[in-house]
């Protein structure tokens, strides 16, 4: 089996950094833990890192979610490309939908189960690895489109929607190289 890249995994919970490390050693080349939230981005500027598994709480006796929420927002903001899932009680699920809005791709709930952890980092690196910029699907169609009009610059601006003078703009900024044919002539 192919395993996936590297994983952070934060929690202020010695055990359950343990139990991780364990439970994640099939799945997972490196697996990077952390019992203080206050070098994630740190360790994320120095790592590549694939995923993050990131609890909610850190602070004894202090149950809002707060913290958990404020690392996550930080590290969508620096590392957006970064999957982090949450890792929160049962009866925080409130604060897990709190978290998905602001970003996490999932939320796992303690006491977890094995298969249902591992089944959702595995689904939410696969979506990782599927998602496309728009960028990429406004190259891919506007270059099916000129190899449908067989090169032909005003035929696939018409059948885009947009100037020949737009489209060639959009062939400069998406694909820097060669001039596409057709420049300079009108």
């Amino acid at each position: 089996m192919n395993k996936y890249g590297t994983i952070l995994v934060v929690d202020d919970n010695p055990s359950i950094l343990t139990a991780m490390r364990y439970l994640l050693d099939s799945l997972f080349e490196r697996i990077l833990t952390m019992n203080r939230p206050d070098d994630i981005l740190k360790t994320m500027a120095q790592e590549e890192i694939d995923i993050v598994l990131l609890d909610m709480n850190f602070s004894l006796g202090v149950n809002s979610g707060q913290e958990g929420l404020f690392w996550l927002r930080a590290i969508c903001k620096q590392h957006p490309q970064t999957p982090v899932v949450l890792l929160t009680a049962y009866a925080d699920v409130s604060l897990a939908v709190k978290g998905l809005k602001s970003g996490a791709a999932d939320f796992i709930t303690k006491p977890w189960d094995n298969d249902e952890l591992i089944r959702k980092l595995k689904d939410v690196l696969e979506m990782k690895n599927e998602i496309v910029s728009l960028d990429e699907i406004e190259k891919d169609h506007i270059r099916r489109t000129i190899d449908h009009c067989h090169g032909n610059l005003s035929q696939a601006a018409e059948l885009l929607g947009i100037t020949r003078q737009t489209l060639y703009n959009k062939i400069r900024s998406l694909a820097p190289g060669p001039s596409p044919r057709g420049e300079g002539s009108r």
